[in-house]
């Protein structure tokens, strides 16, 4: 048993601080270890993202959908501004998230990492066919 939260646990919420580290870094001038430490995990893992070595298909498909696009620029500017604490941005990924289940981005990934029944209603908005695609 792997609920979709699981997935969101295990995949999406490391994508999205993988994206955005690479924000930070990138357009605000972070250093590995300020990102870091403004995203709860270690500098290792911030480097493992850059470097593309931590979940690489996972973040390209986030990449891909624009509520996450700008949810990531949001967190990141905050961030570098001073104007978000950790709770704030928890509270904006936790927006996002339920975003992602509604319109079933999180029901494709669900799907493409665990077997799931024909119908499935694990997220109650939204009822994805899992069936193989052909």
């Amino acid at each position: 048993m792997r609920p979709p939260c699981e997935v969101v646990a295990q995949y999406v919420l490391p994508a999205f601080r993988s994206l955005v580290a690479k924000a930070l870094i990138e357009k605000h001038n972070f250093s590995q270890v300020a990102a870091a430490k403004e995203l709860g995990t270690t500098q290792a893992a911030i480097s493992q993202y850059l470097y593309s070595k931590r979940g690489e298909k996972i973040i390209k498909q986030l990449e891909k959908v624009p509520s996450v696009q700008s949810t990531v620029k949001e967190i990141a500017r905050n961030i570098a501004a001073g104007k978000f604490s950790s709770t704030d941005a928890m509270q904006v990924f936790c927006r996002l998230c339920v975003a992602l289940r509604d319109n079933g981005v999180i029901c494709i990934l669900h799907k493409d990492l665990v077997v799931l029944p024909k119908v499935c209603t694990a997220c109650p908005r939204v009822m994805v066919r899992a069936e193989p695609k052909t």
